[in-house]
């Protein structure tokens, strides 16, 4: 089997399983341990996993997130119910920023049924999906491309913000603890929060499963938020400390709590 046919097959095992094994790797390809060190290393390096011990995974961590073609395969119905709760809260006529990220492609996606909007994103998914849609004026971002996050960052992009003006932001987040929203990339920070300045309201989207957890950079207090959008409930703890914000928290699935 050749290498990119091995590393396709990892991106596969974590899109199902978010954790491989270095010894089962090993076992499955027929490879050396070293040869399978090898590939994680050069995934690694591509952004798509993290190396843990005895294996790899896709698992969000301080200082990780995986690359985007790894996040839009995932979490699909916890996307589709947090971005039809975001997509009520858009009107007509509205012009709506939207950030990087998974989550809000699907939100960029949606929007269509909104029209007319004008919609201002840096995210590549997005703008591939709106840009021949009637009764949407796309405006879209450049800037610094990264393949990792399918969007457009940098100087260019903040400038760019810094001359426009919102109705509405919709603001994805892989991490939610304490009162506050934390990413992993600064440069992804500088651009939410030049969205959020340039917006009349901002709203974080957020699965519940990254509740309680952090990364290295707190991106916002959840009380510069109109509220935060979520699939599921958190538990107890994790719920009092988003209430005692004041943030308005917003359950997006039928059920309201996790099952």
């Amino acid at each position: 089997m050749k290498r990119e046919e091995r590393h396709q097959r990892i991106i596969n095992l974590l899109i199902e399983k978010r954790t491989v094994d270095l010894d089962d790797l090993a076992e499955l390809f027929a490879i050396s341990k070293m040869t399978v060190h090898r590939d994680l290393d050069e995934l690694e390096q591509a952004g798509v996993l993290r190396k843990v011990r005895g294996g790899a995974t896709i698992d969000a961590g301080t200082q990780f997130e995986s690359d985007f073609r790894i996040r839009e395969r995932q979490d699909h119905a916890a996307k589709h119910a947090i971005s039809k709760a975001a997509v009520d809260l858009v009107e007509p006529g509205m012009t709506v920023m939207v950030n990087d990220g998974s989550m809000a492609a699907v939100l960029g996606e949606a929007l269509a049924d909104k029209r007319p909007l004008t919609v201002i994103t840096n995210n590549a998914a997005v703008m591939e999906r709106l840009k021949t849609e009637t009764g949407i004026s796309l405006i879209a971002l450049g800037g610094v491309y990264s393949p990792k996050f399918n969007a457009f960052f940098g100087v260019v992009t903040e400038e760019a913000l810094s001359r426009l003006r919102a109705d509405v932001a919709f603001i994805s987040t892989p991490a939610v603890a304490s009162g506050q929203a934390y990413h992993m990339d600064d440069a992804v920070v500088r651009v939410k929060r030049a969205m959020m300045a340039s917006s009349a309201r901002a709203y974080l989207l957020v699965n519940h499963e990254r509740i309680g957890h952090t990364a290295l950079h707190v991106l916002a207090g959840l009380d510069q938020f109109a509220a935060v959008i979520t699939n599921y409930q958190p538990e107890a703890q994790l719920l009092r400390d988003i209430e005692d914000t004041g943030v308005t928290l917003t359950i997006a699935s039928s059920g309201g709590s996790h099952p």
